[in-house]
């Protein structure tokens, strides 16, 4: 398997402020490659510099072989790139911003082009000033993914597309890798990087700190558990369960609270031995797993991080 992108000591500051530091890690051709990392990691200024939109101050970075900055027009030829940030003609409608990057591409398959439409559920006549914010993340999709790139560089893909859409994109990502071809996405959510990537690098403060296989993953996963019974339940019937982190007792005496490191398998096993009233379970958002993952690299945080995704209730 050959090399479709090797960063080596990429550095970038902006003045006094901190962009990245000394990155490298290496994507192989044919994988879906995840960069993980909370909001304002580095993620961003990395996936800049390999497409030609900012210089680094120091390192290199090459696609297929090639120095992005050098040989950018060439990569773009067979690059399909979303941005965070999509800055397109307010006037223009999507089919005919379609249309602009087709000419510009030399011409794409029409046919699969109209299947992207469909599947993602756009109206491409309306004006993209008309757009939701999710539409006009369809339309970046679709123009990354109608040439059929041999790589696909994607900044928080799912950002502000409903789960019927996310679901979607994880199933285009999943043909492009049947068809040989390269994905490398950023994402701060954790459970978007599981379903799609095979691989992943996590990149904290502008530093790279974990690559690996997508199982490296699993020891970061934090749960808060609060569950509520109908009779008092001690927290050692808890405590030493694989996984629990924290536990406490609640009001009366009759609701726990737990941190939980991993799967809740064990938990739930625990829970149904006694009578329960709800049982409820948040997955904090990325930068709180950060805060916790890497406190010991800083000193234990002064605010315990509070979860922020939809509870799950029985």
């Amino acid at each position: 398997m050959s090399t479709m992108i090797e960063v080596a000591g990429l550095t970038k500051s902006y003045g006094n402020k901190r962009g990245i530091i000394d990155l490298t890690f290496q994507v192989e051709e044919g994988e879906v490659f995840g960069f993980l990392g909370p909001n304002g990691a580095g993620k961003t200024t990395t996936i800049r510099i390999l497409m030609a939109l900012l210089r680094a101050n120091t390192g290199t970075a090459r696609i297929a072989g090639k120095d992005v900055w050098e040989e950018s027009v060439a990569i773009h030829s067979f690059v399909g790139y979303l941005p965070g940030e999509l800055a397109l003609d307010p006037d223009l409608t999507g089919g005919q911003i379609f249309e602009y990057f087709g000419n510009l591409r030399g011409g794409i398959d029409q046919t699969f082009l109209k299947q992207l439409i469909a599947r993602l559920d756009l109206d491409p006549t309306r004006k993209f000033r008309q757009y939701s914010s999710g539409n006009k993340r369809k339309v970046g999709l679709i123009q990354a993914f109608m040439h059929k790139p041999r790589l696909l560089i994607l900044d928080e893909p799912t950002s502000g597309l409903d789960p019927l859409n996310q679901q979607e994109f994880g199933r285009m990502v999943s043909e492009v890798r049947a068809d040989g071809r390269t994905v490398l996405l950023s994402s701060h959510f954790l459970s978007e990087v599981e379903q799609t990537c095979s691989r992943v690098a996590i990149i904290r403060e502008g530093r790279l700190v974990r690559t690996g296989g997508v199982t490296e993953l699993k020891d970061m996963k934090l749960h808060e558990v609060v569950m509520t019974f109908s009779v008092v339940v001690p927290t050692e019937a808890f405590a030493h369960l694989p996984g629990v982190d924290h536990t406490e007792t609640l009001g009366d005496g009759h609701t726990l609270r737990l941190t939980v490191s991993g799967g809740l398998d064990a938990v739930v096993k625990a829970a149904a031995s006694y009578p329960v009233v709800t049982f409820s379970s948040n997955e904090p958002s990325l930068e709180d797993i950060f805060l916790r993952f890497y406190a010991s690299e800083s000193g234990p945080s002064a605010n315990t991080p509070k979860p922020k995704a939809v509870s799950h209730v029985v």
